[in-house]
């Protein structure tokens, strides 16, 4: 899936599955990735322009 998606996934878990890393390198990873985020730097999703309207969990106005 993240072969097909990478130009707007963060991190690749596959690796894990595939047996050539662990869970807490992968984790490792994904937690040095929100510590930038929160700093911060744009997700890929952000740098393409993505996400405006993907999760909105207070919908203002009305809607259907």
């Amino acid at each position: 899936m993240y072969q097909r998606l990478e130009e707007d996934m963060d991190i690749n878990c596959g690796p894990i599955v595939d047996g050539d890393e662990s869970v807490e390198e992968v984790g490792e990873r994904i937690f040095h990735k929100i510590l930038a985020t929160a700093s911060g730097e744009p997700t890929k999703s952000e740098a393409l322009g993505y996400g405006d309207n993907e999760f909105v969990p207070w919908q203002i106005g009305a809607y259907m």
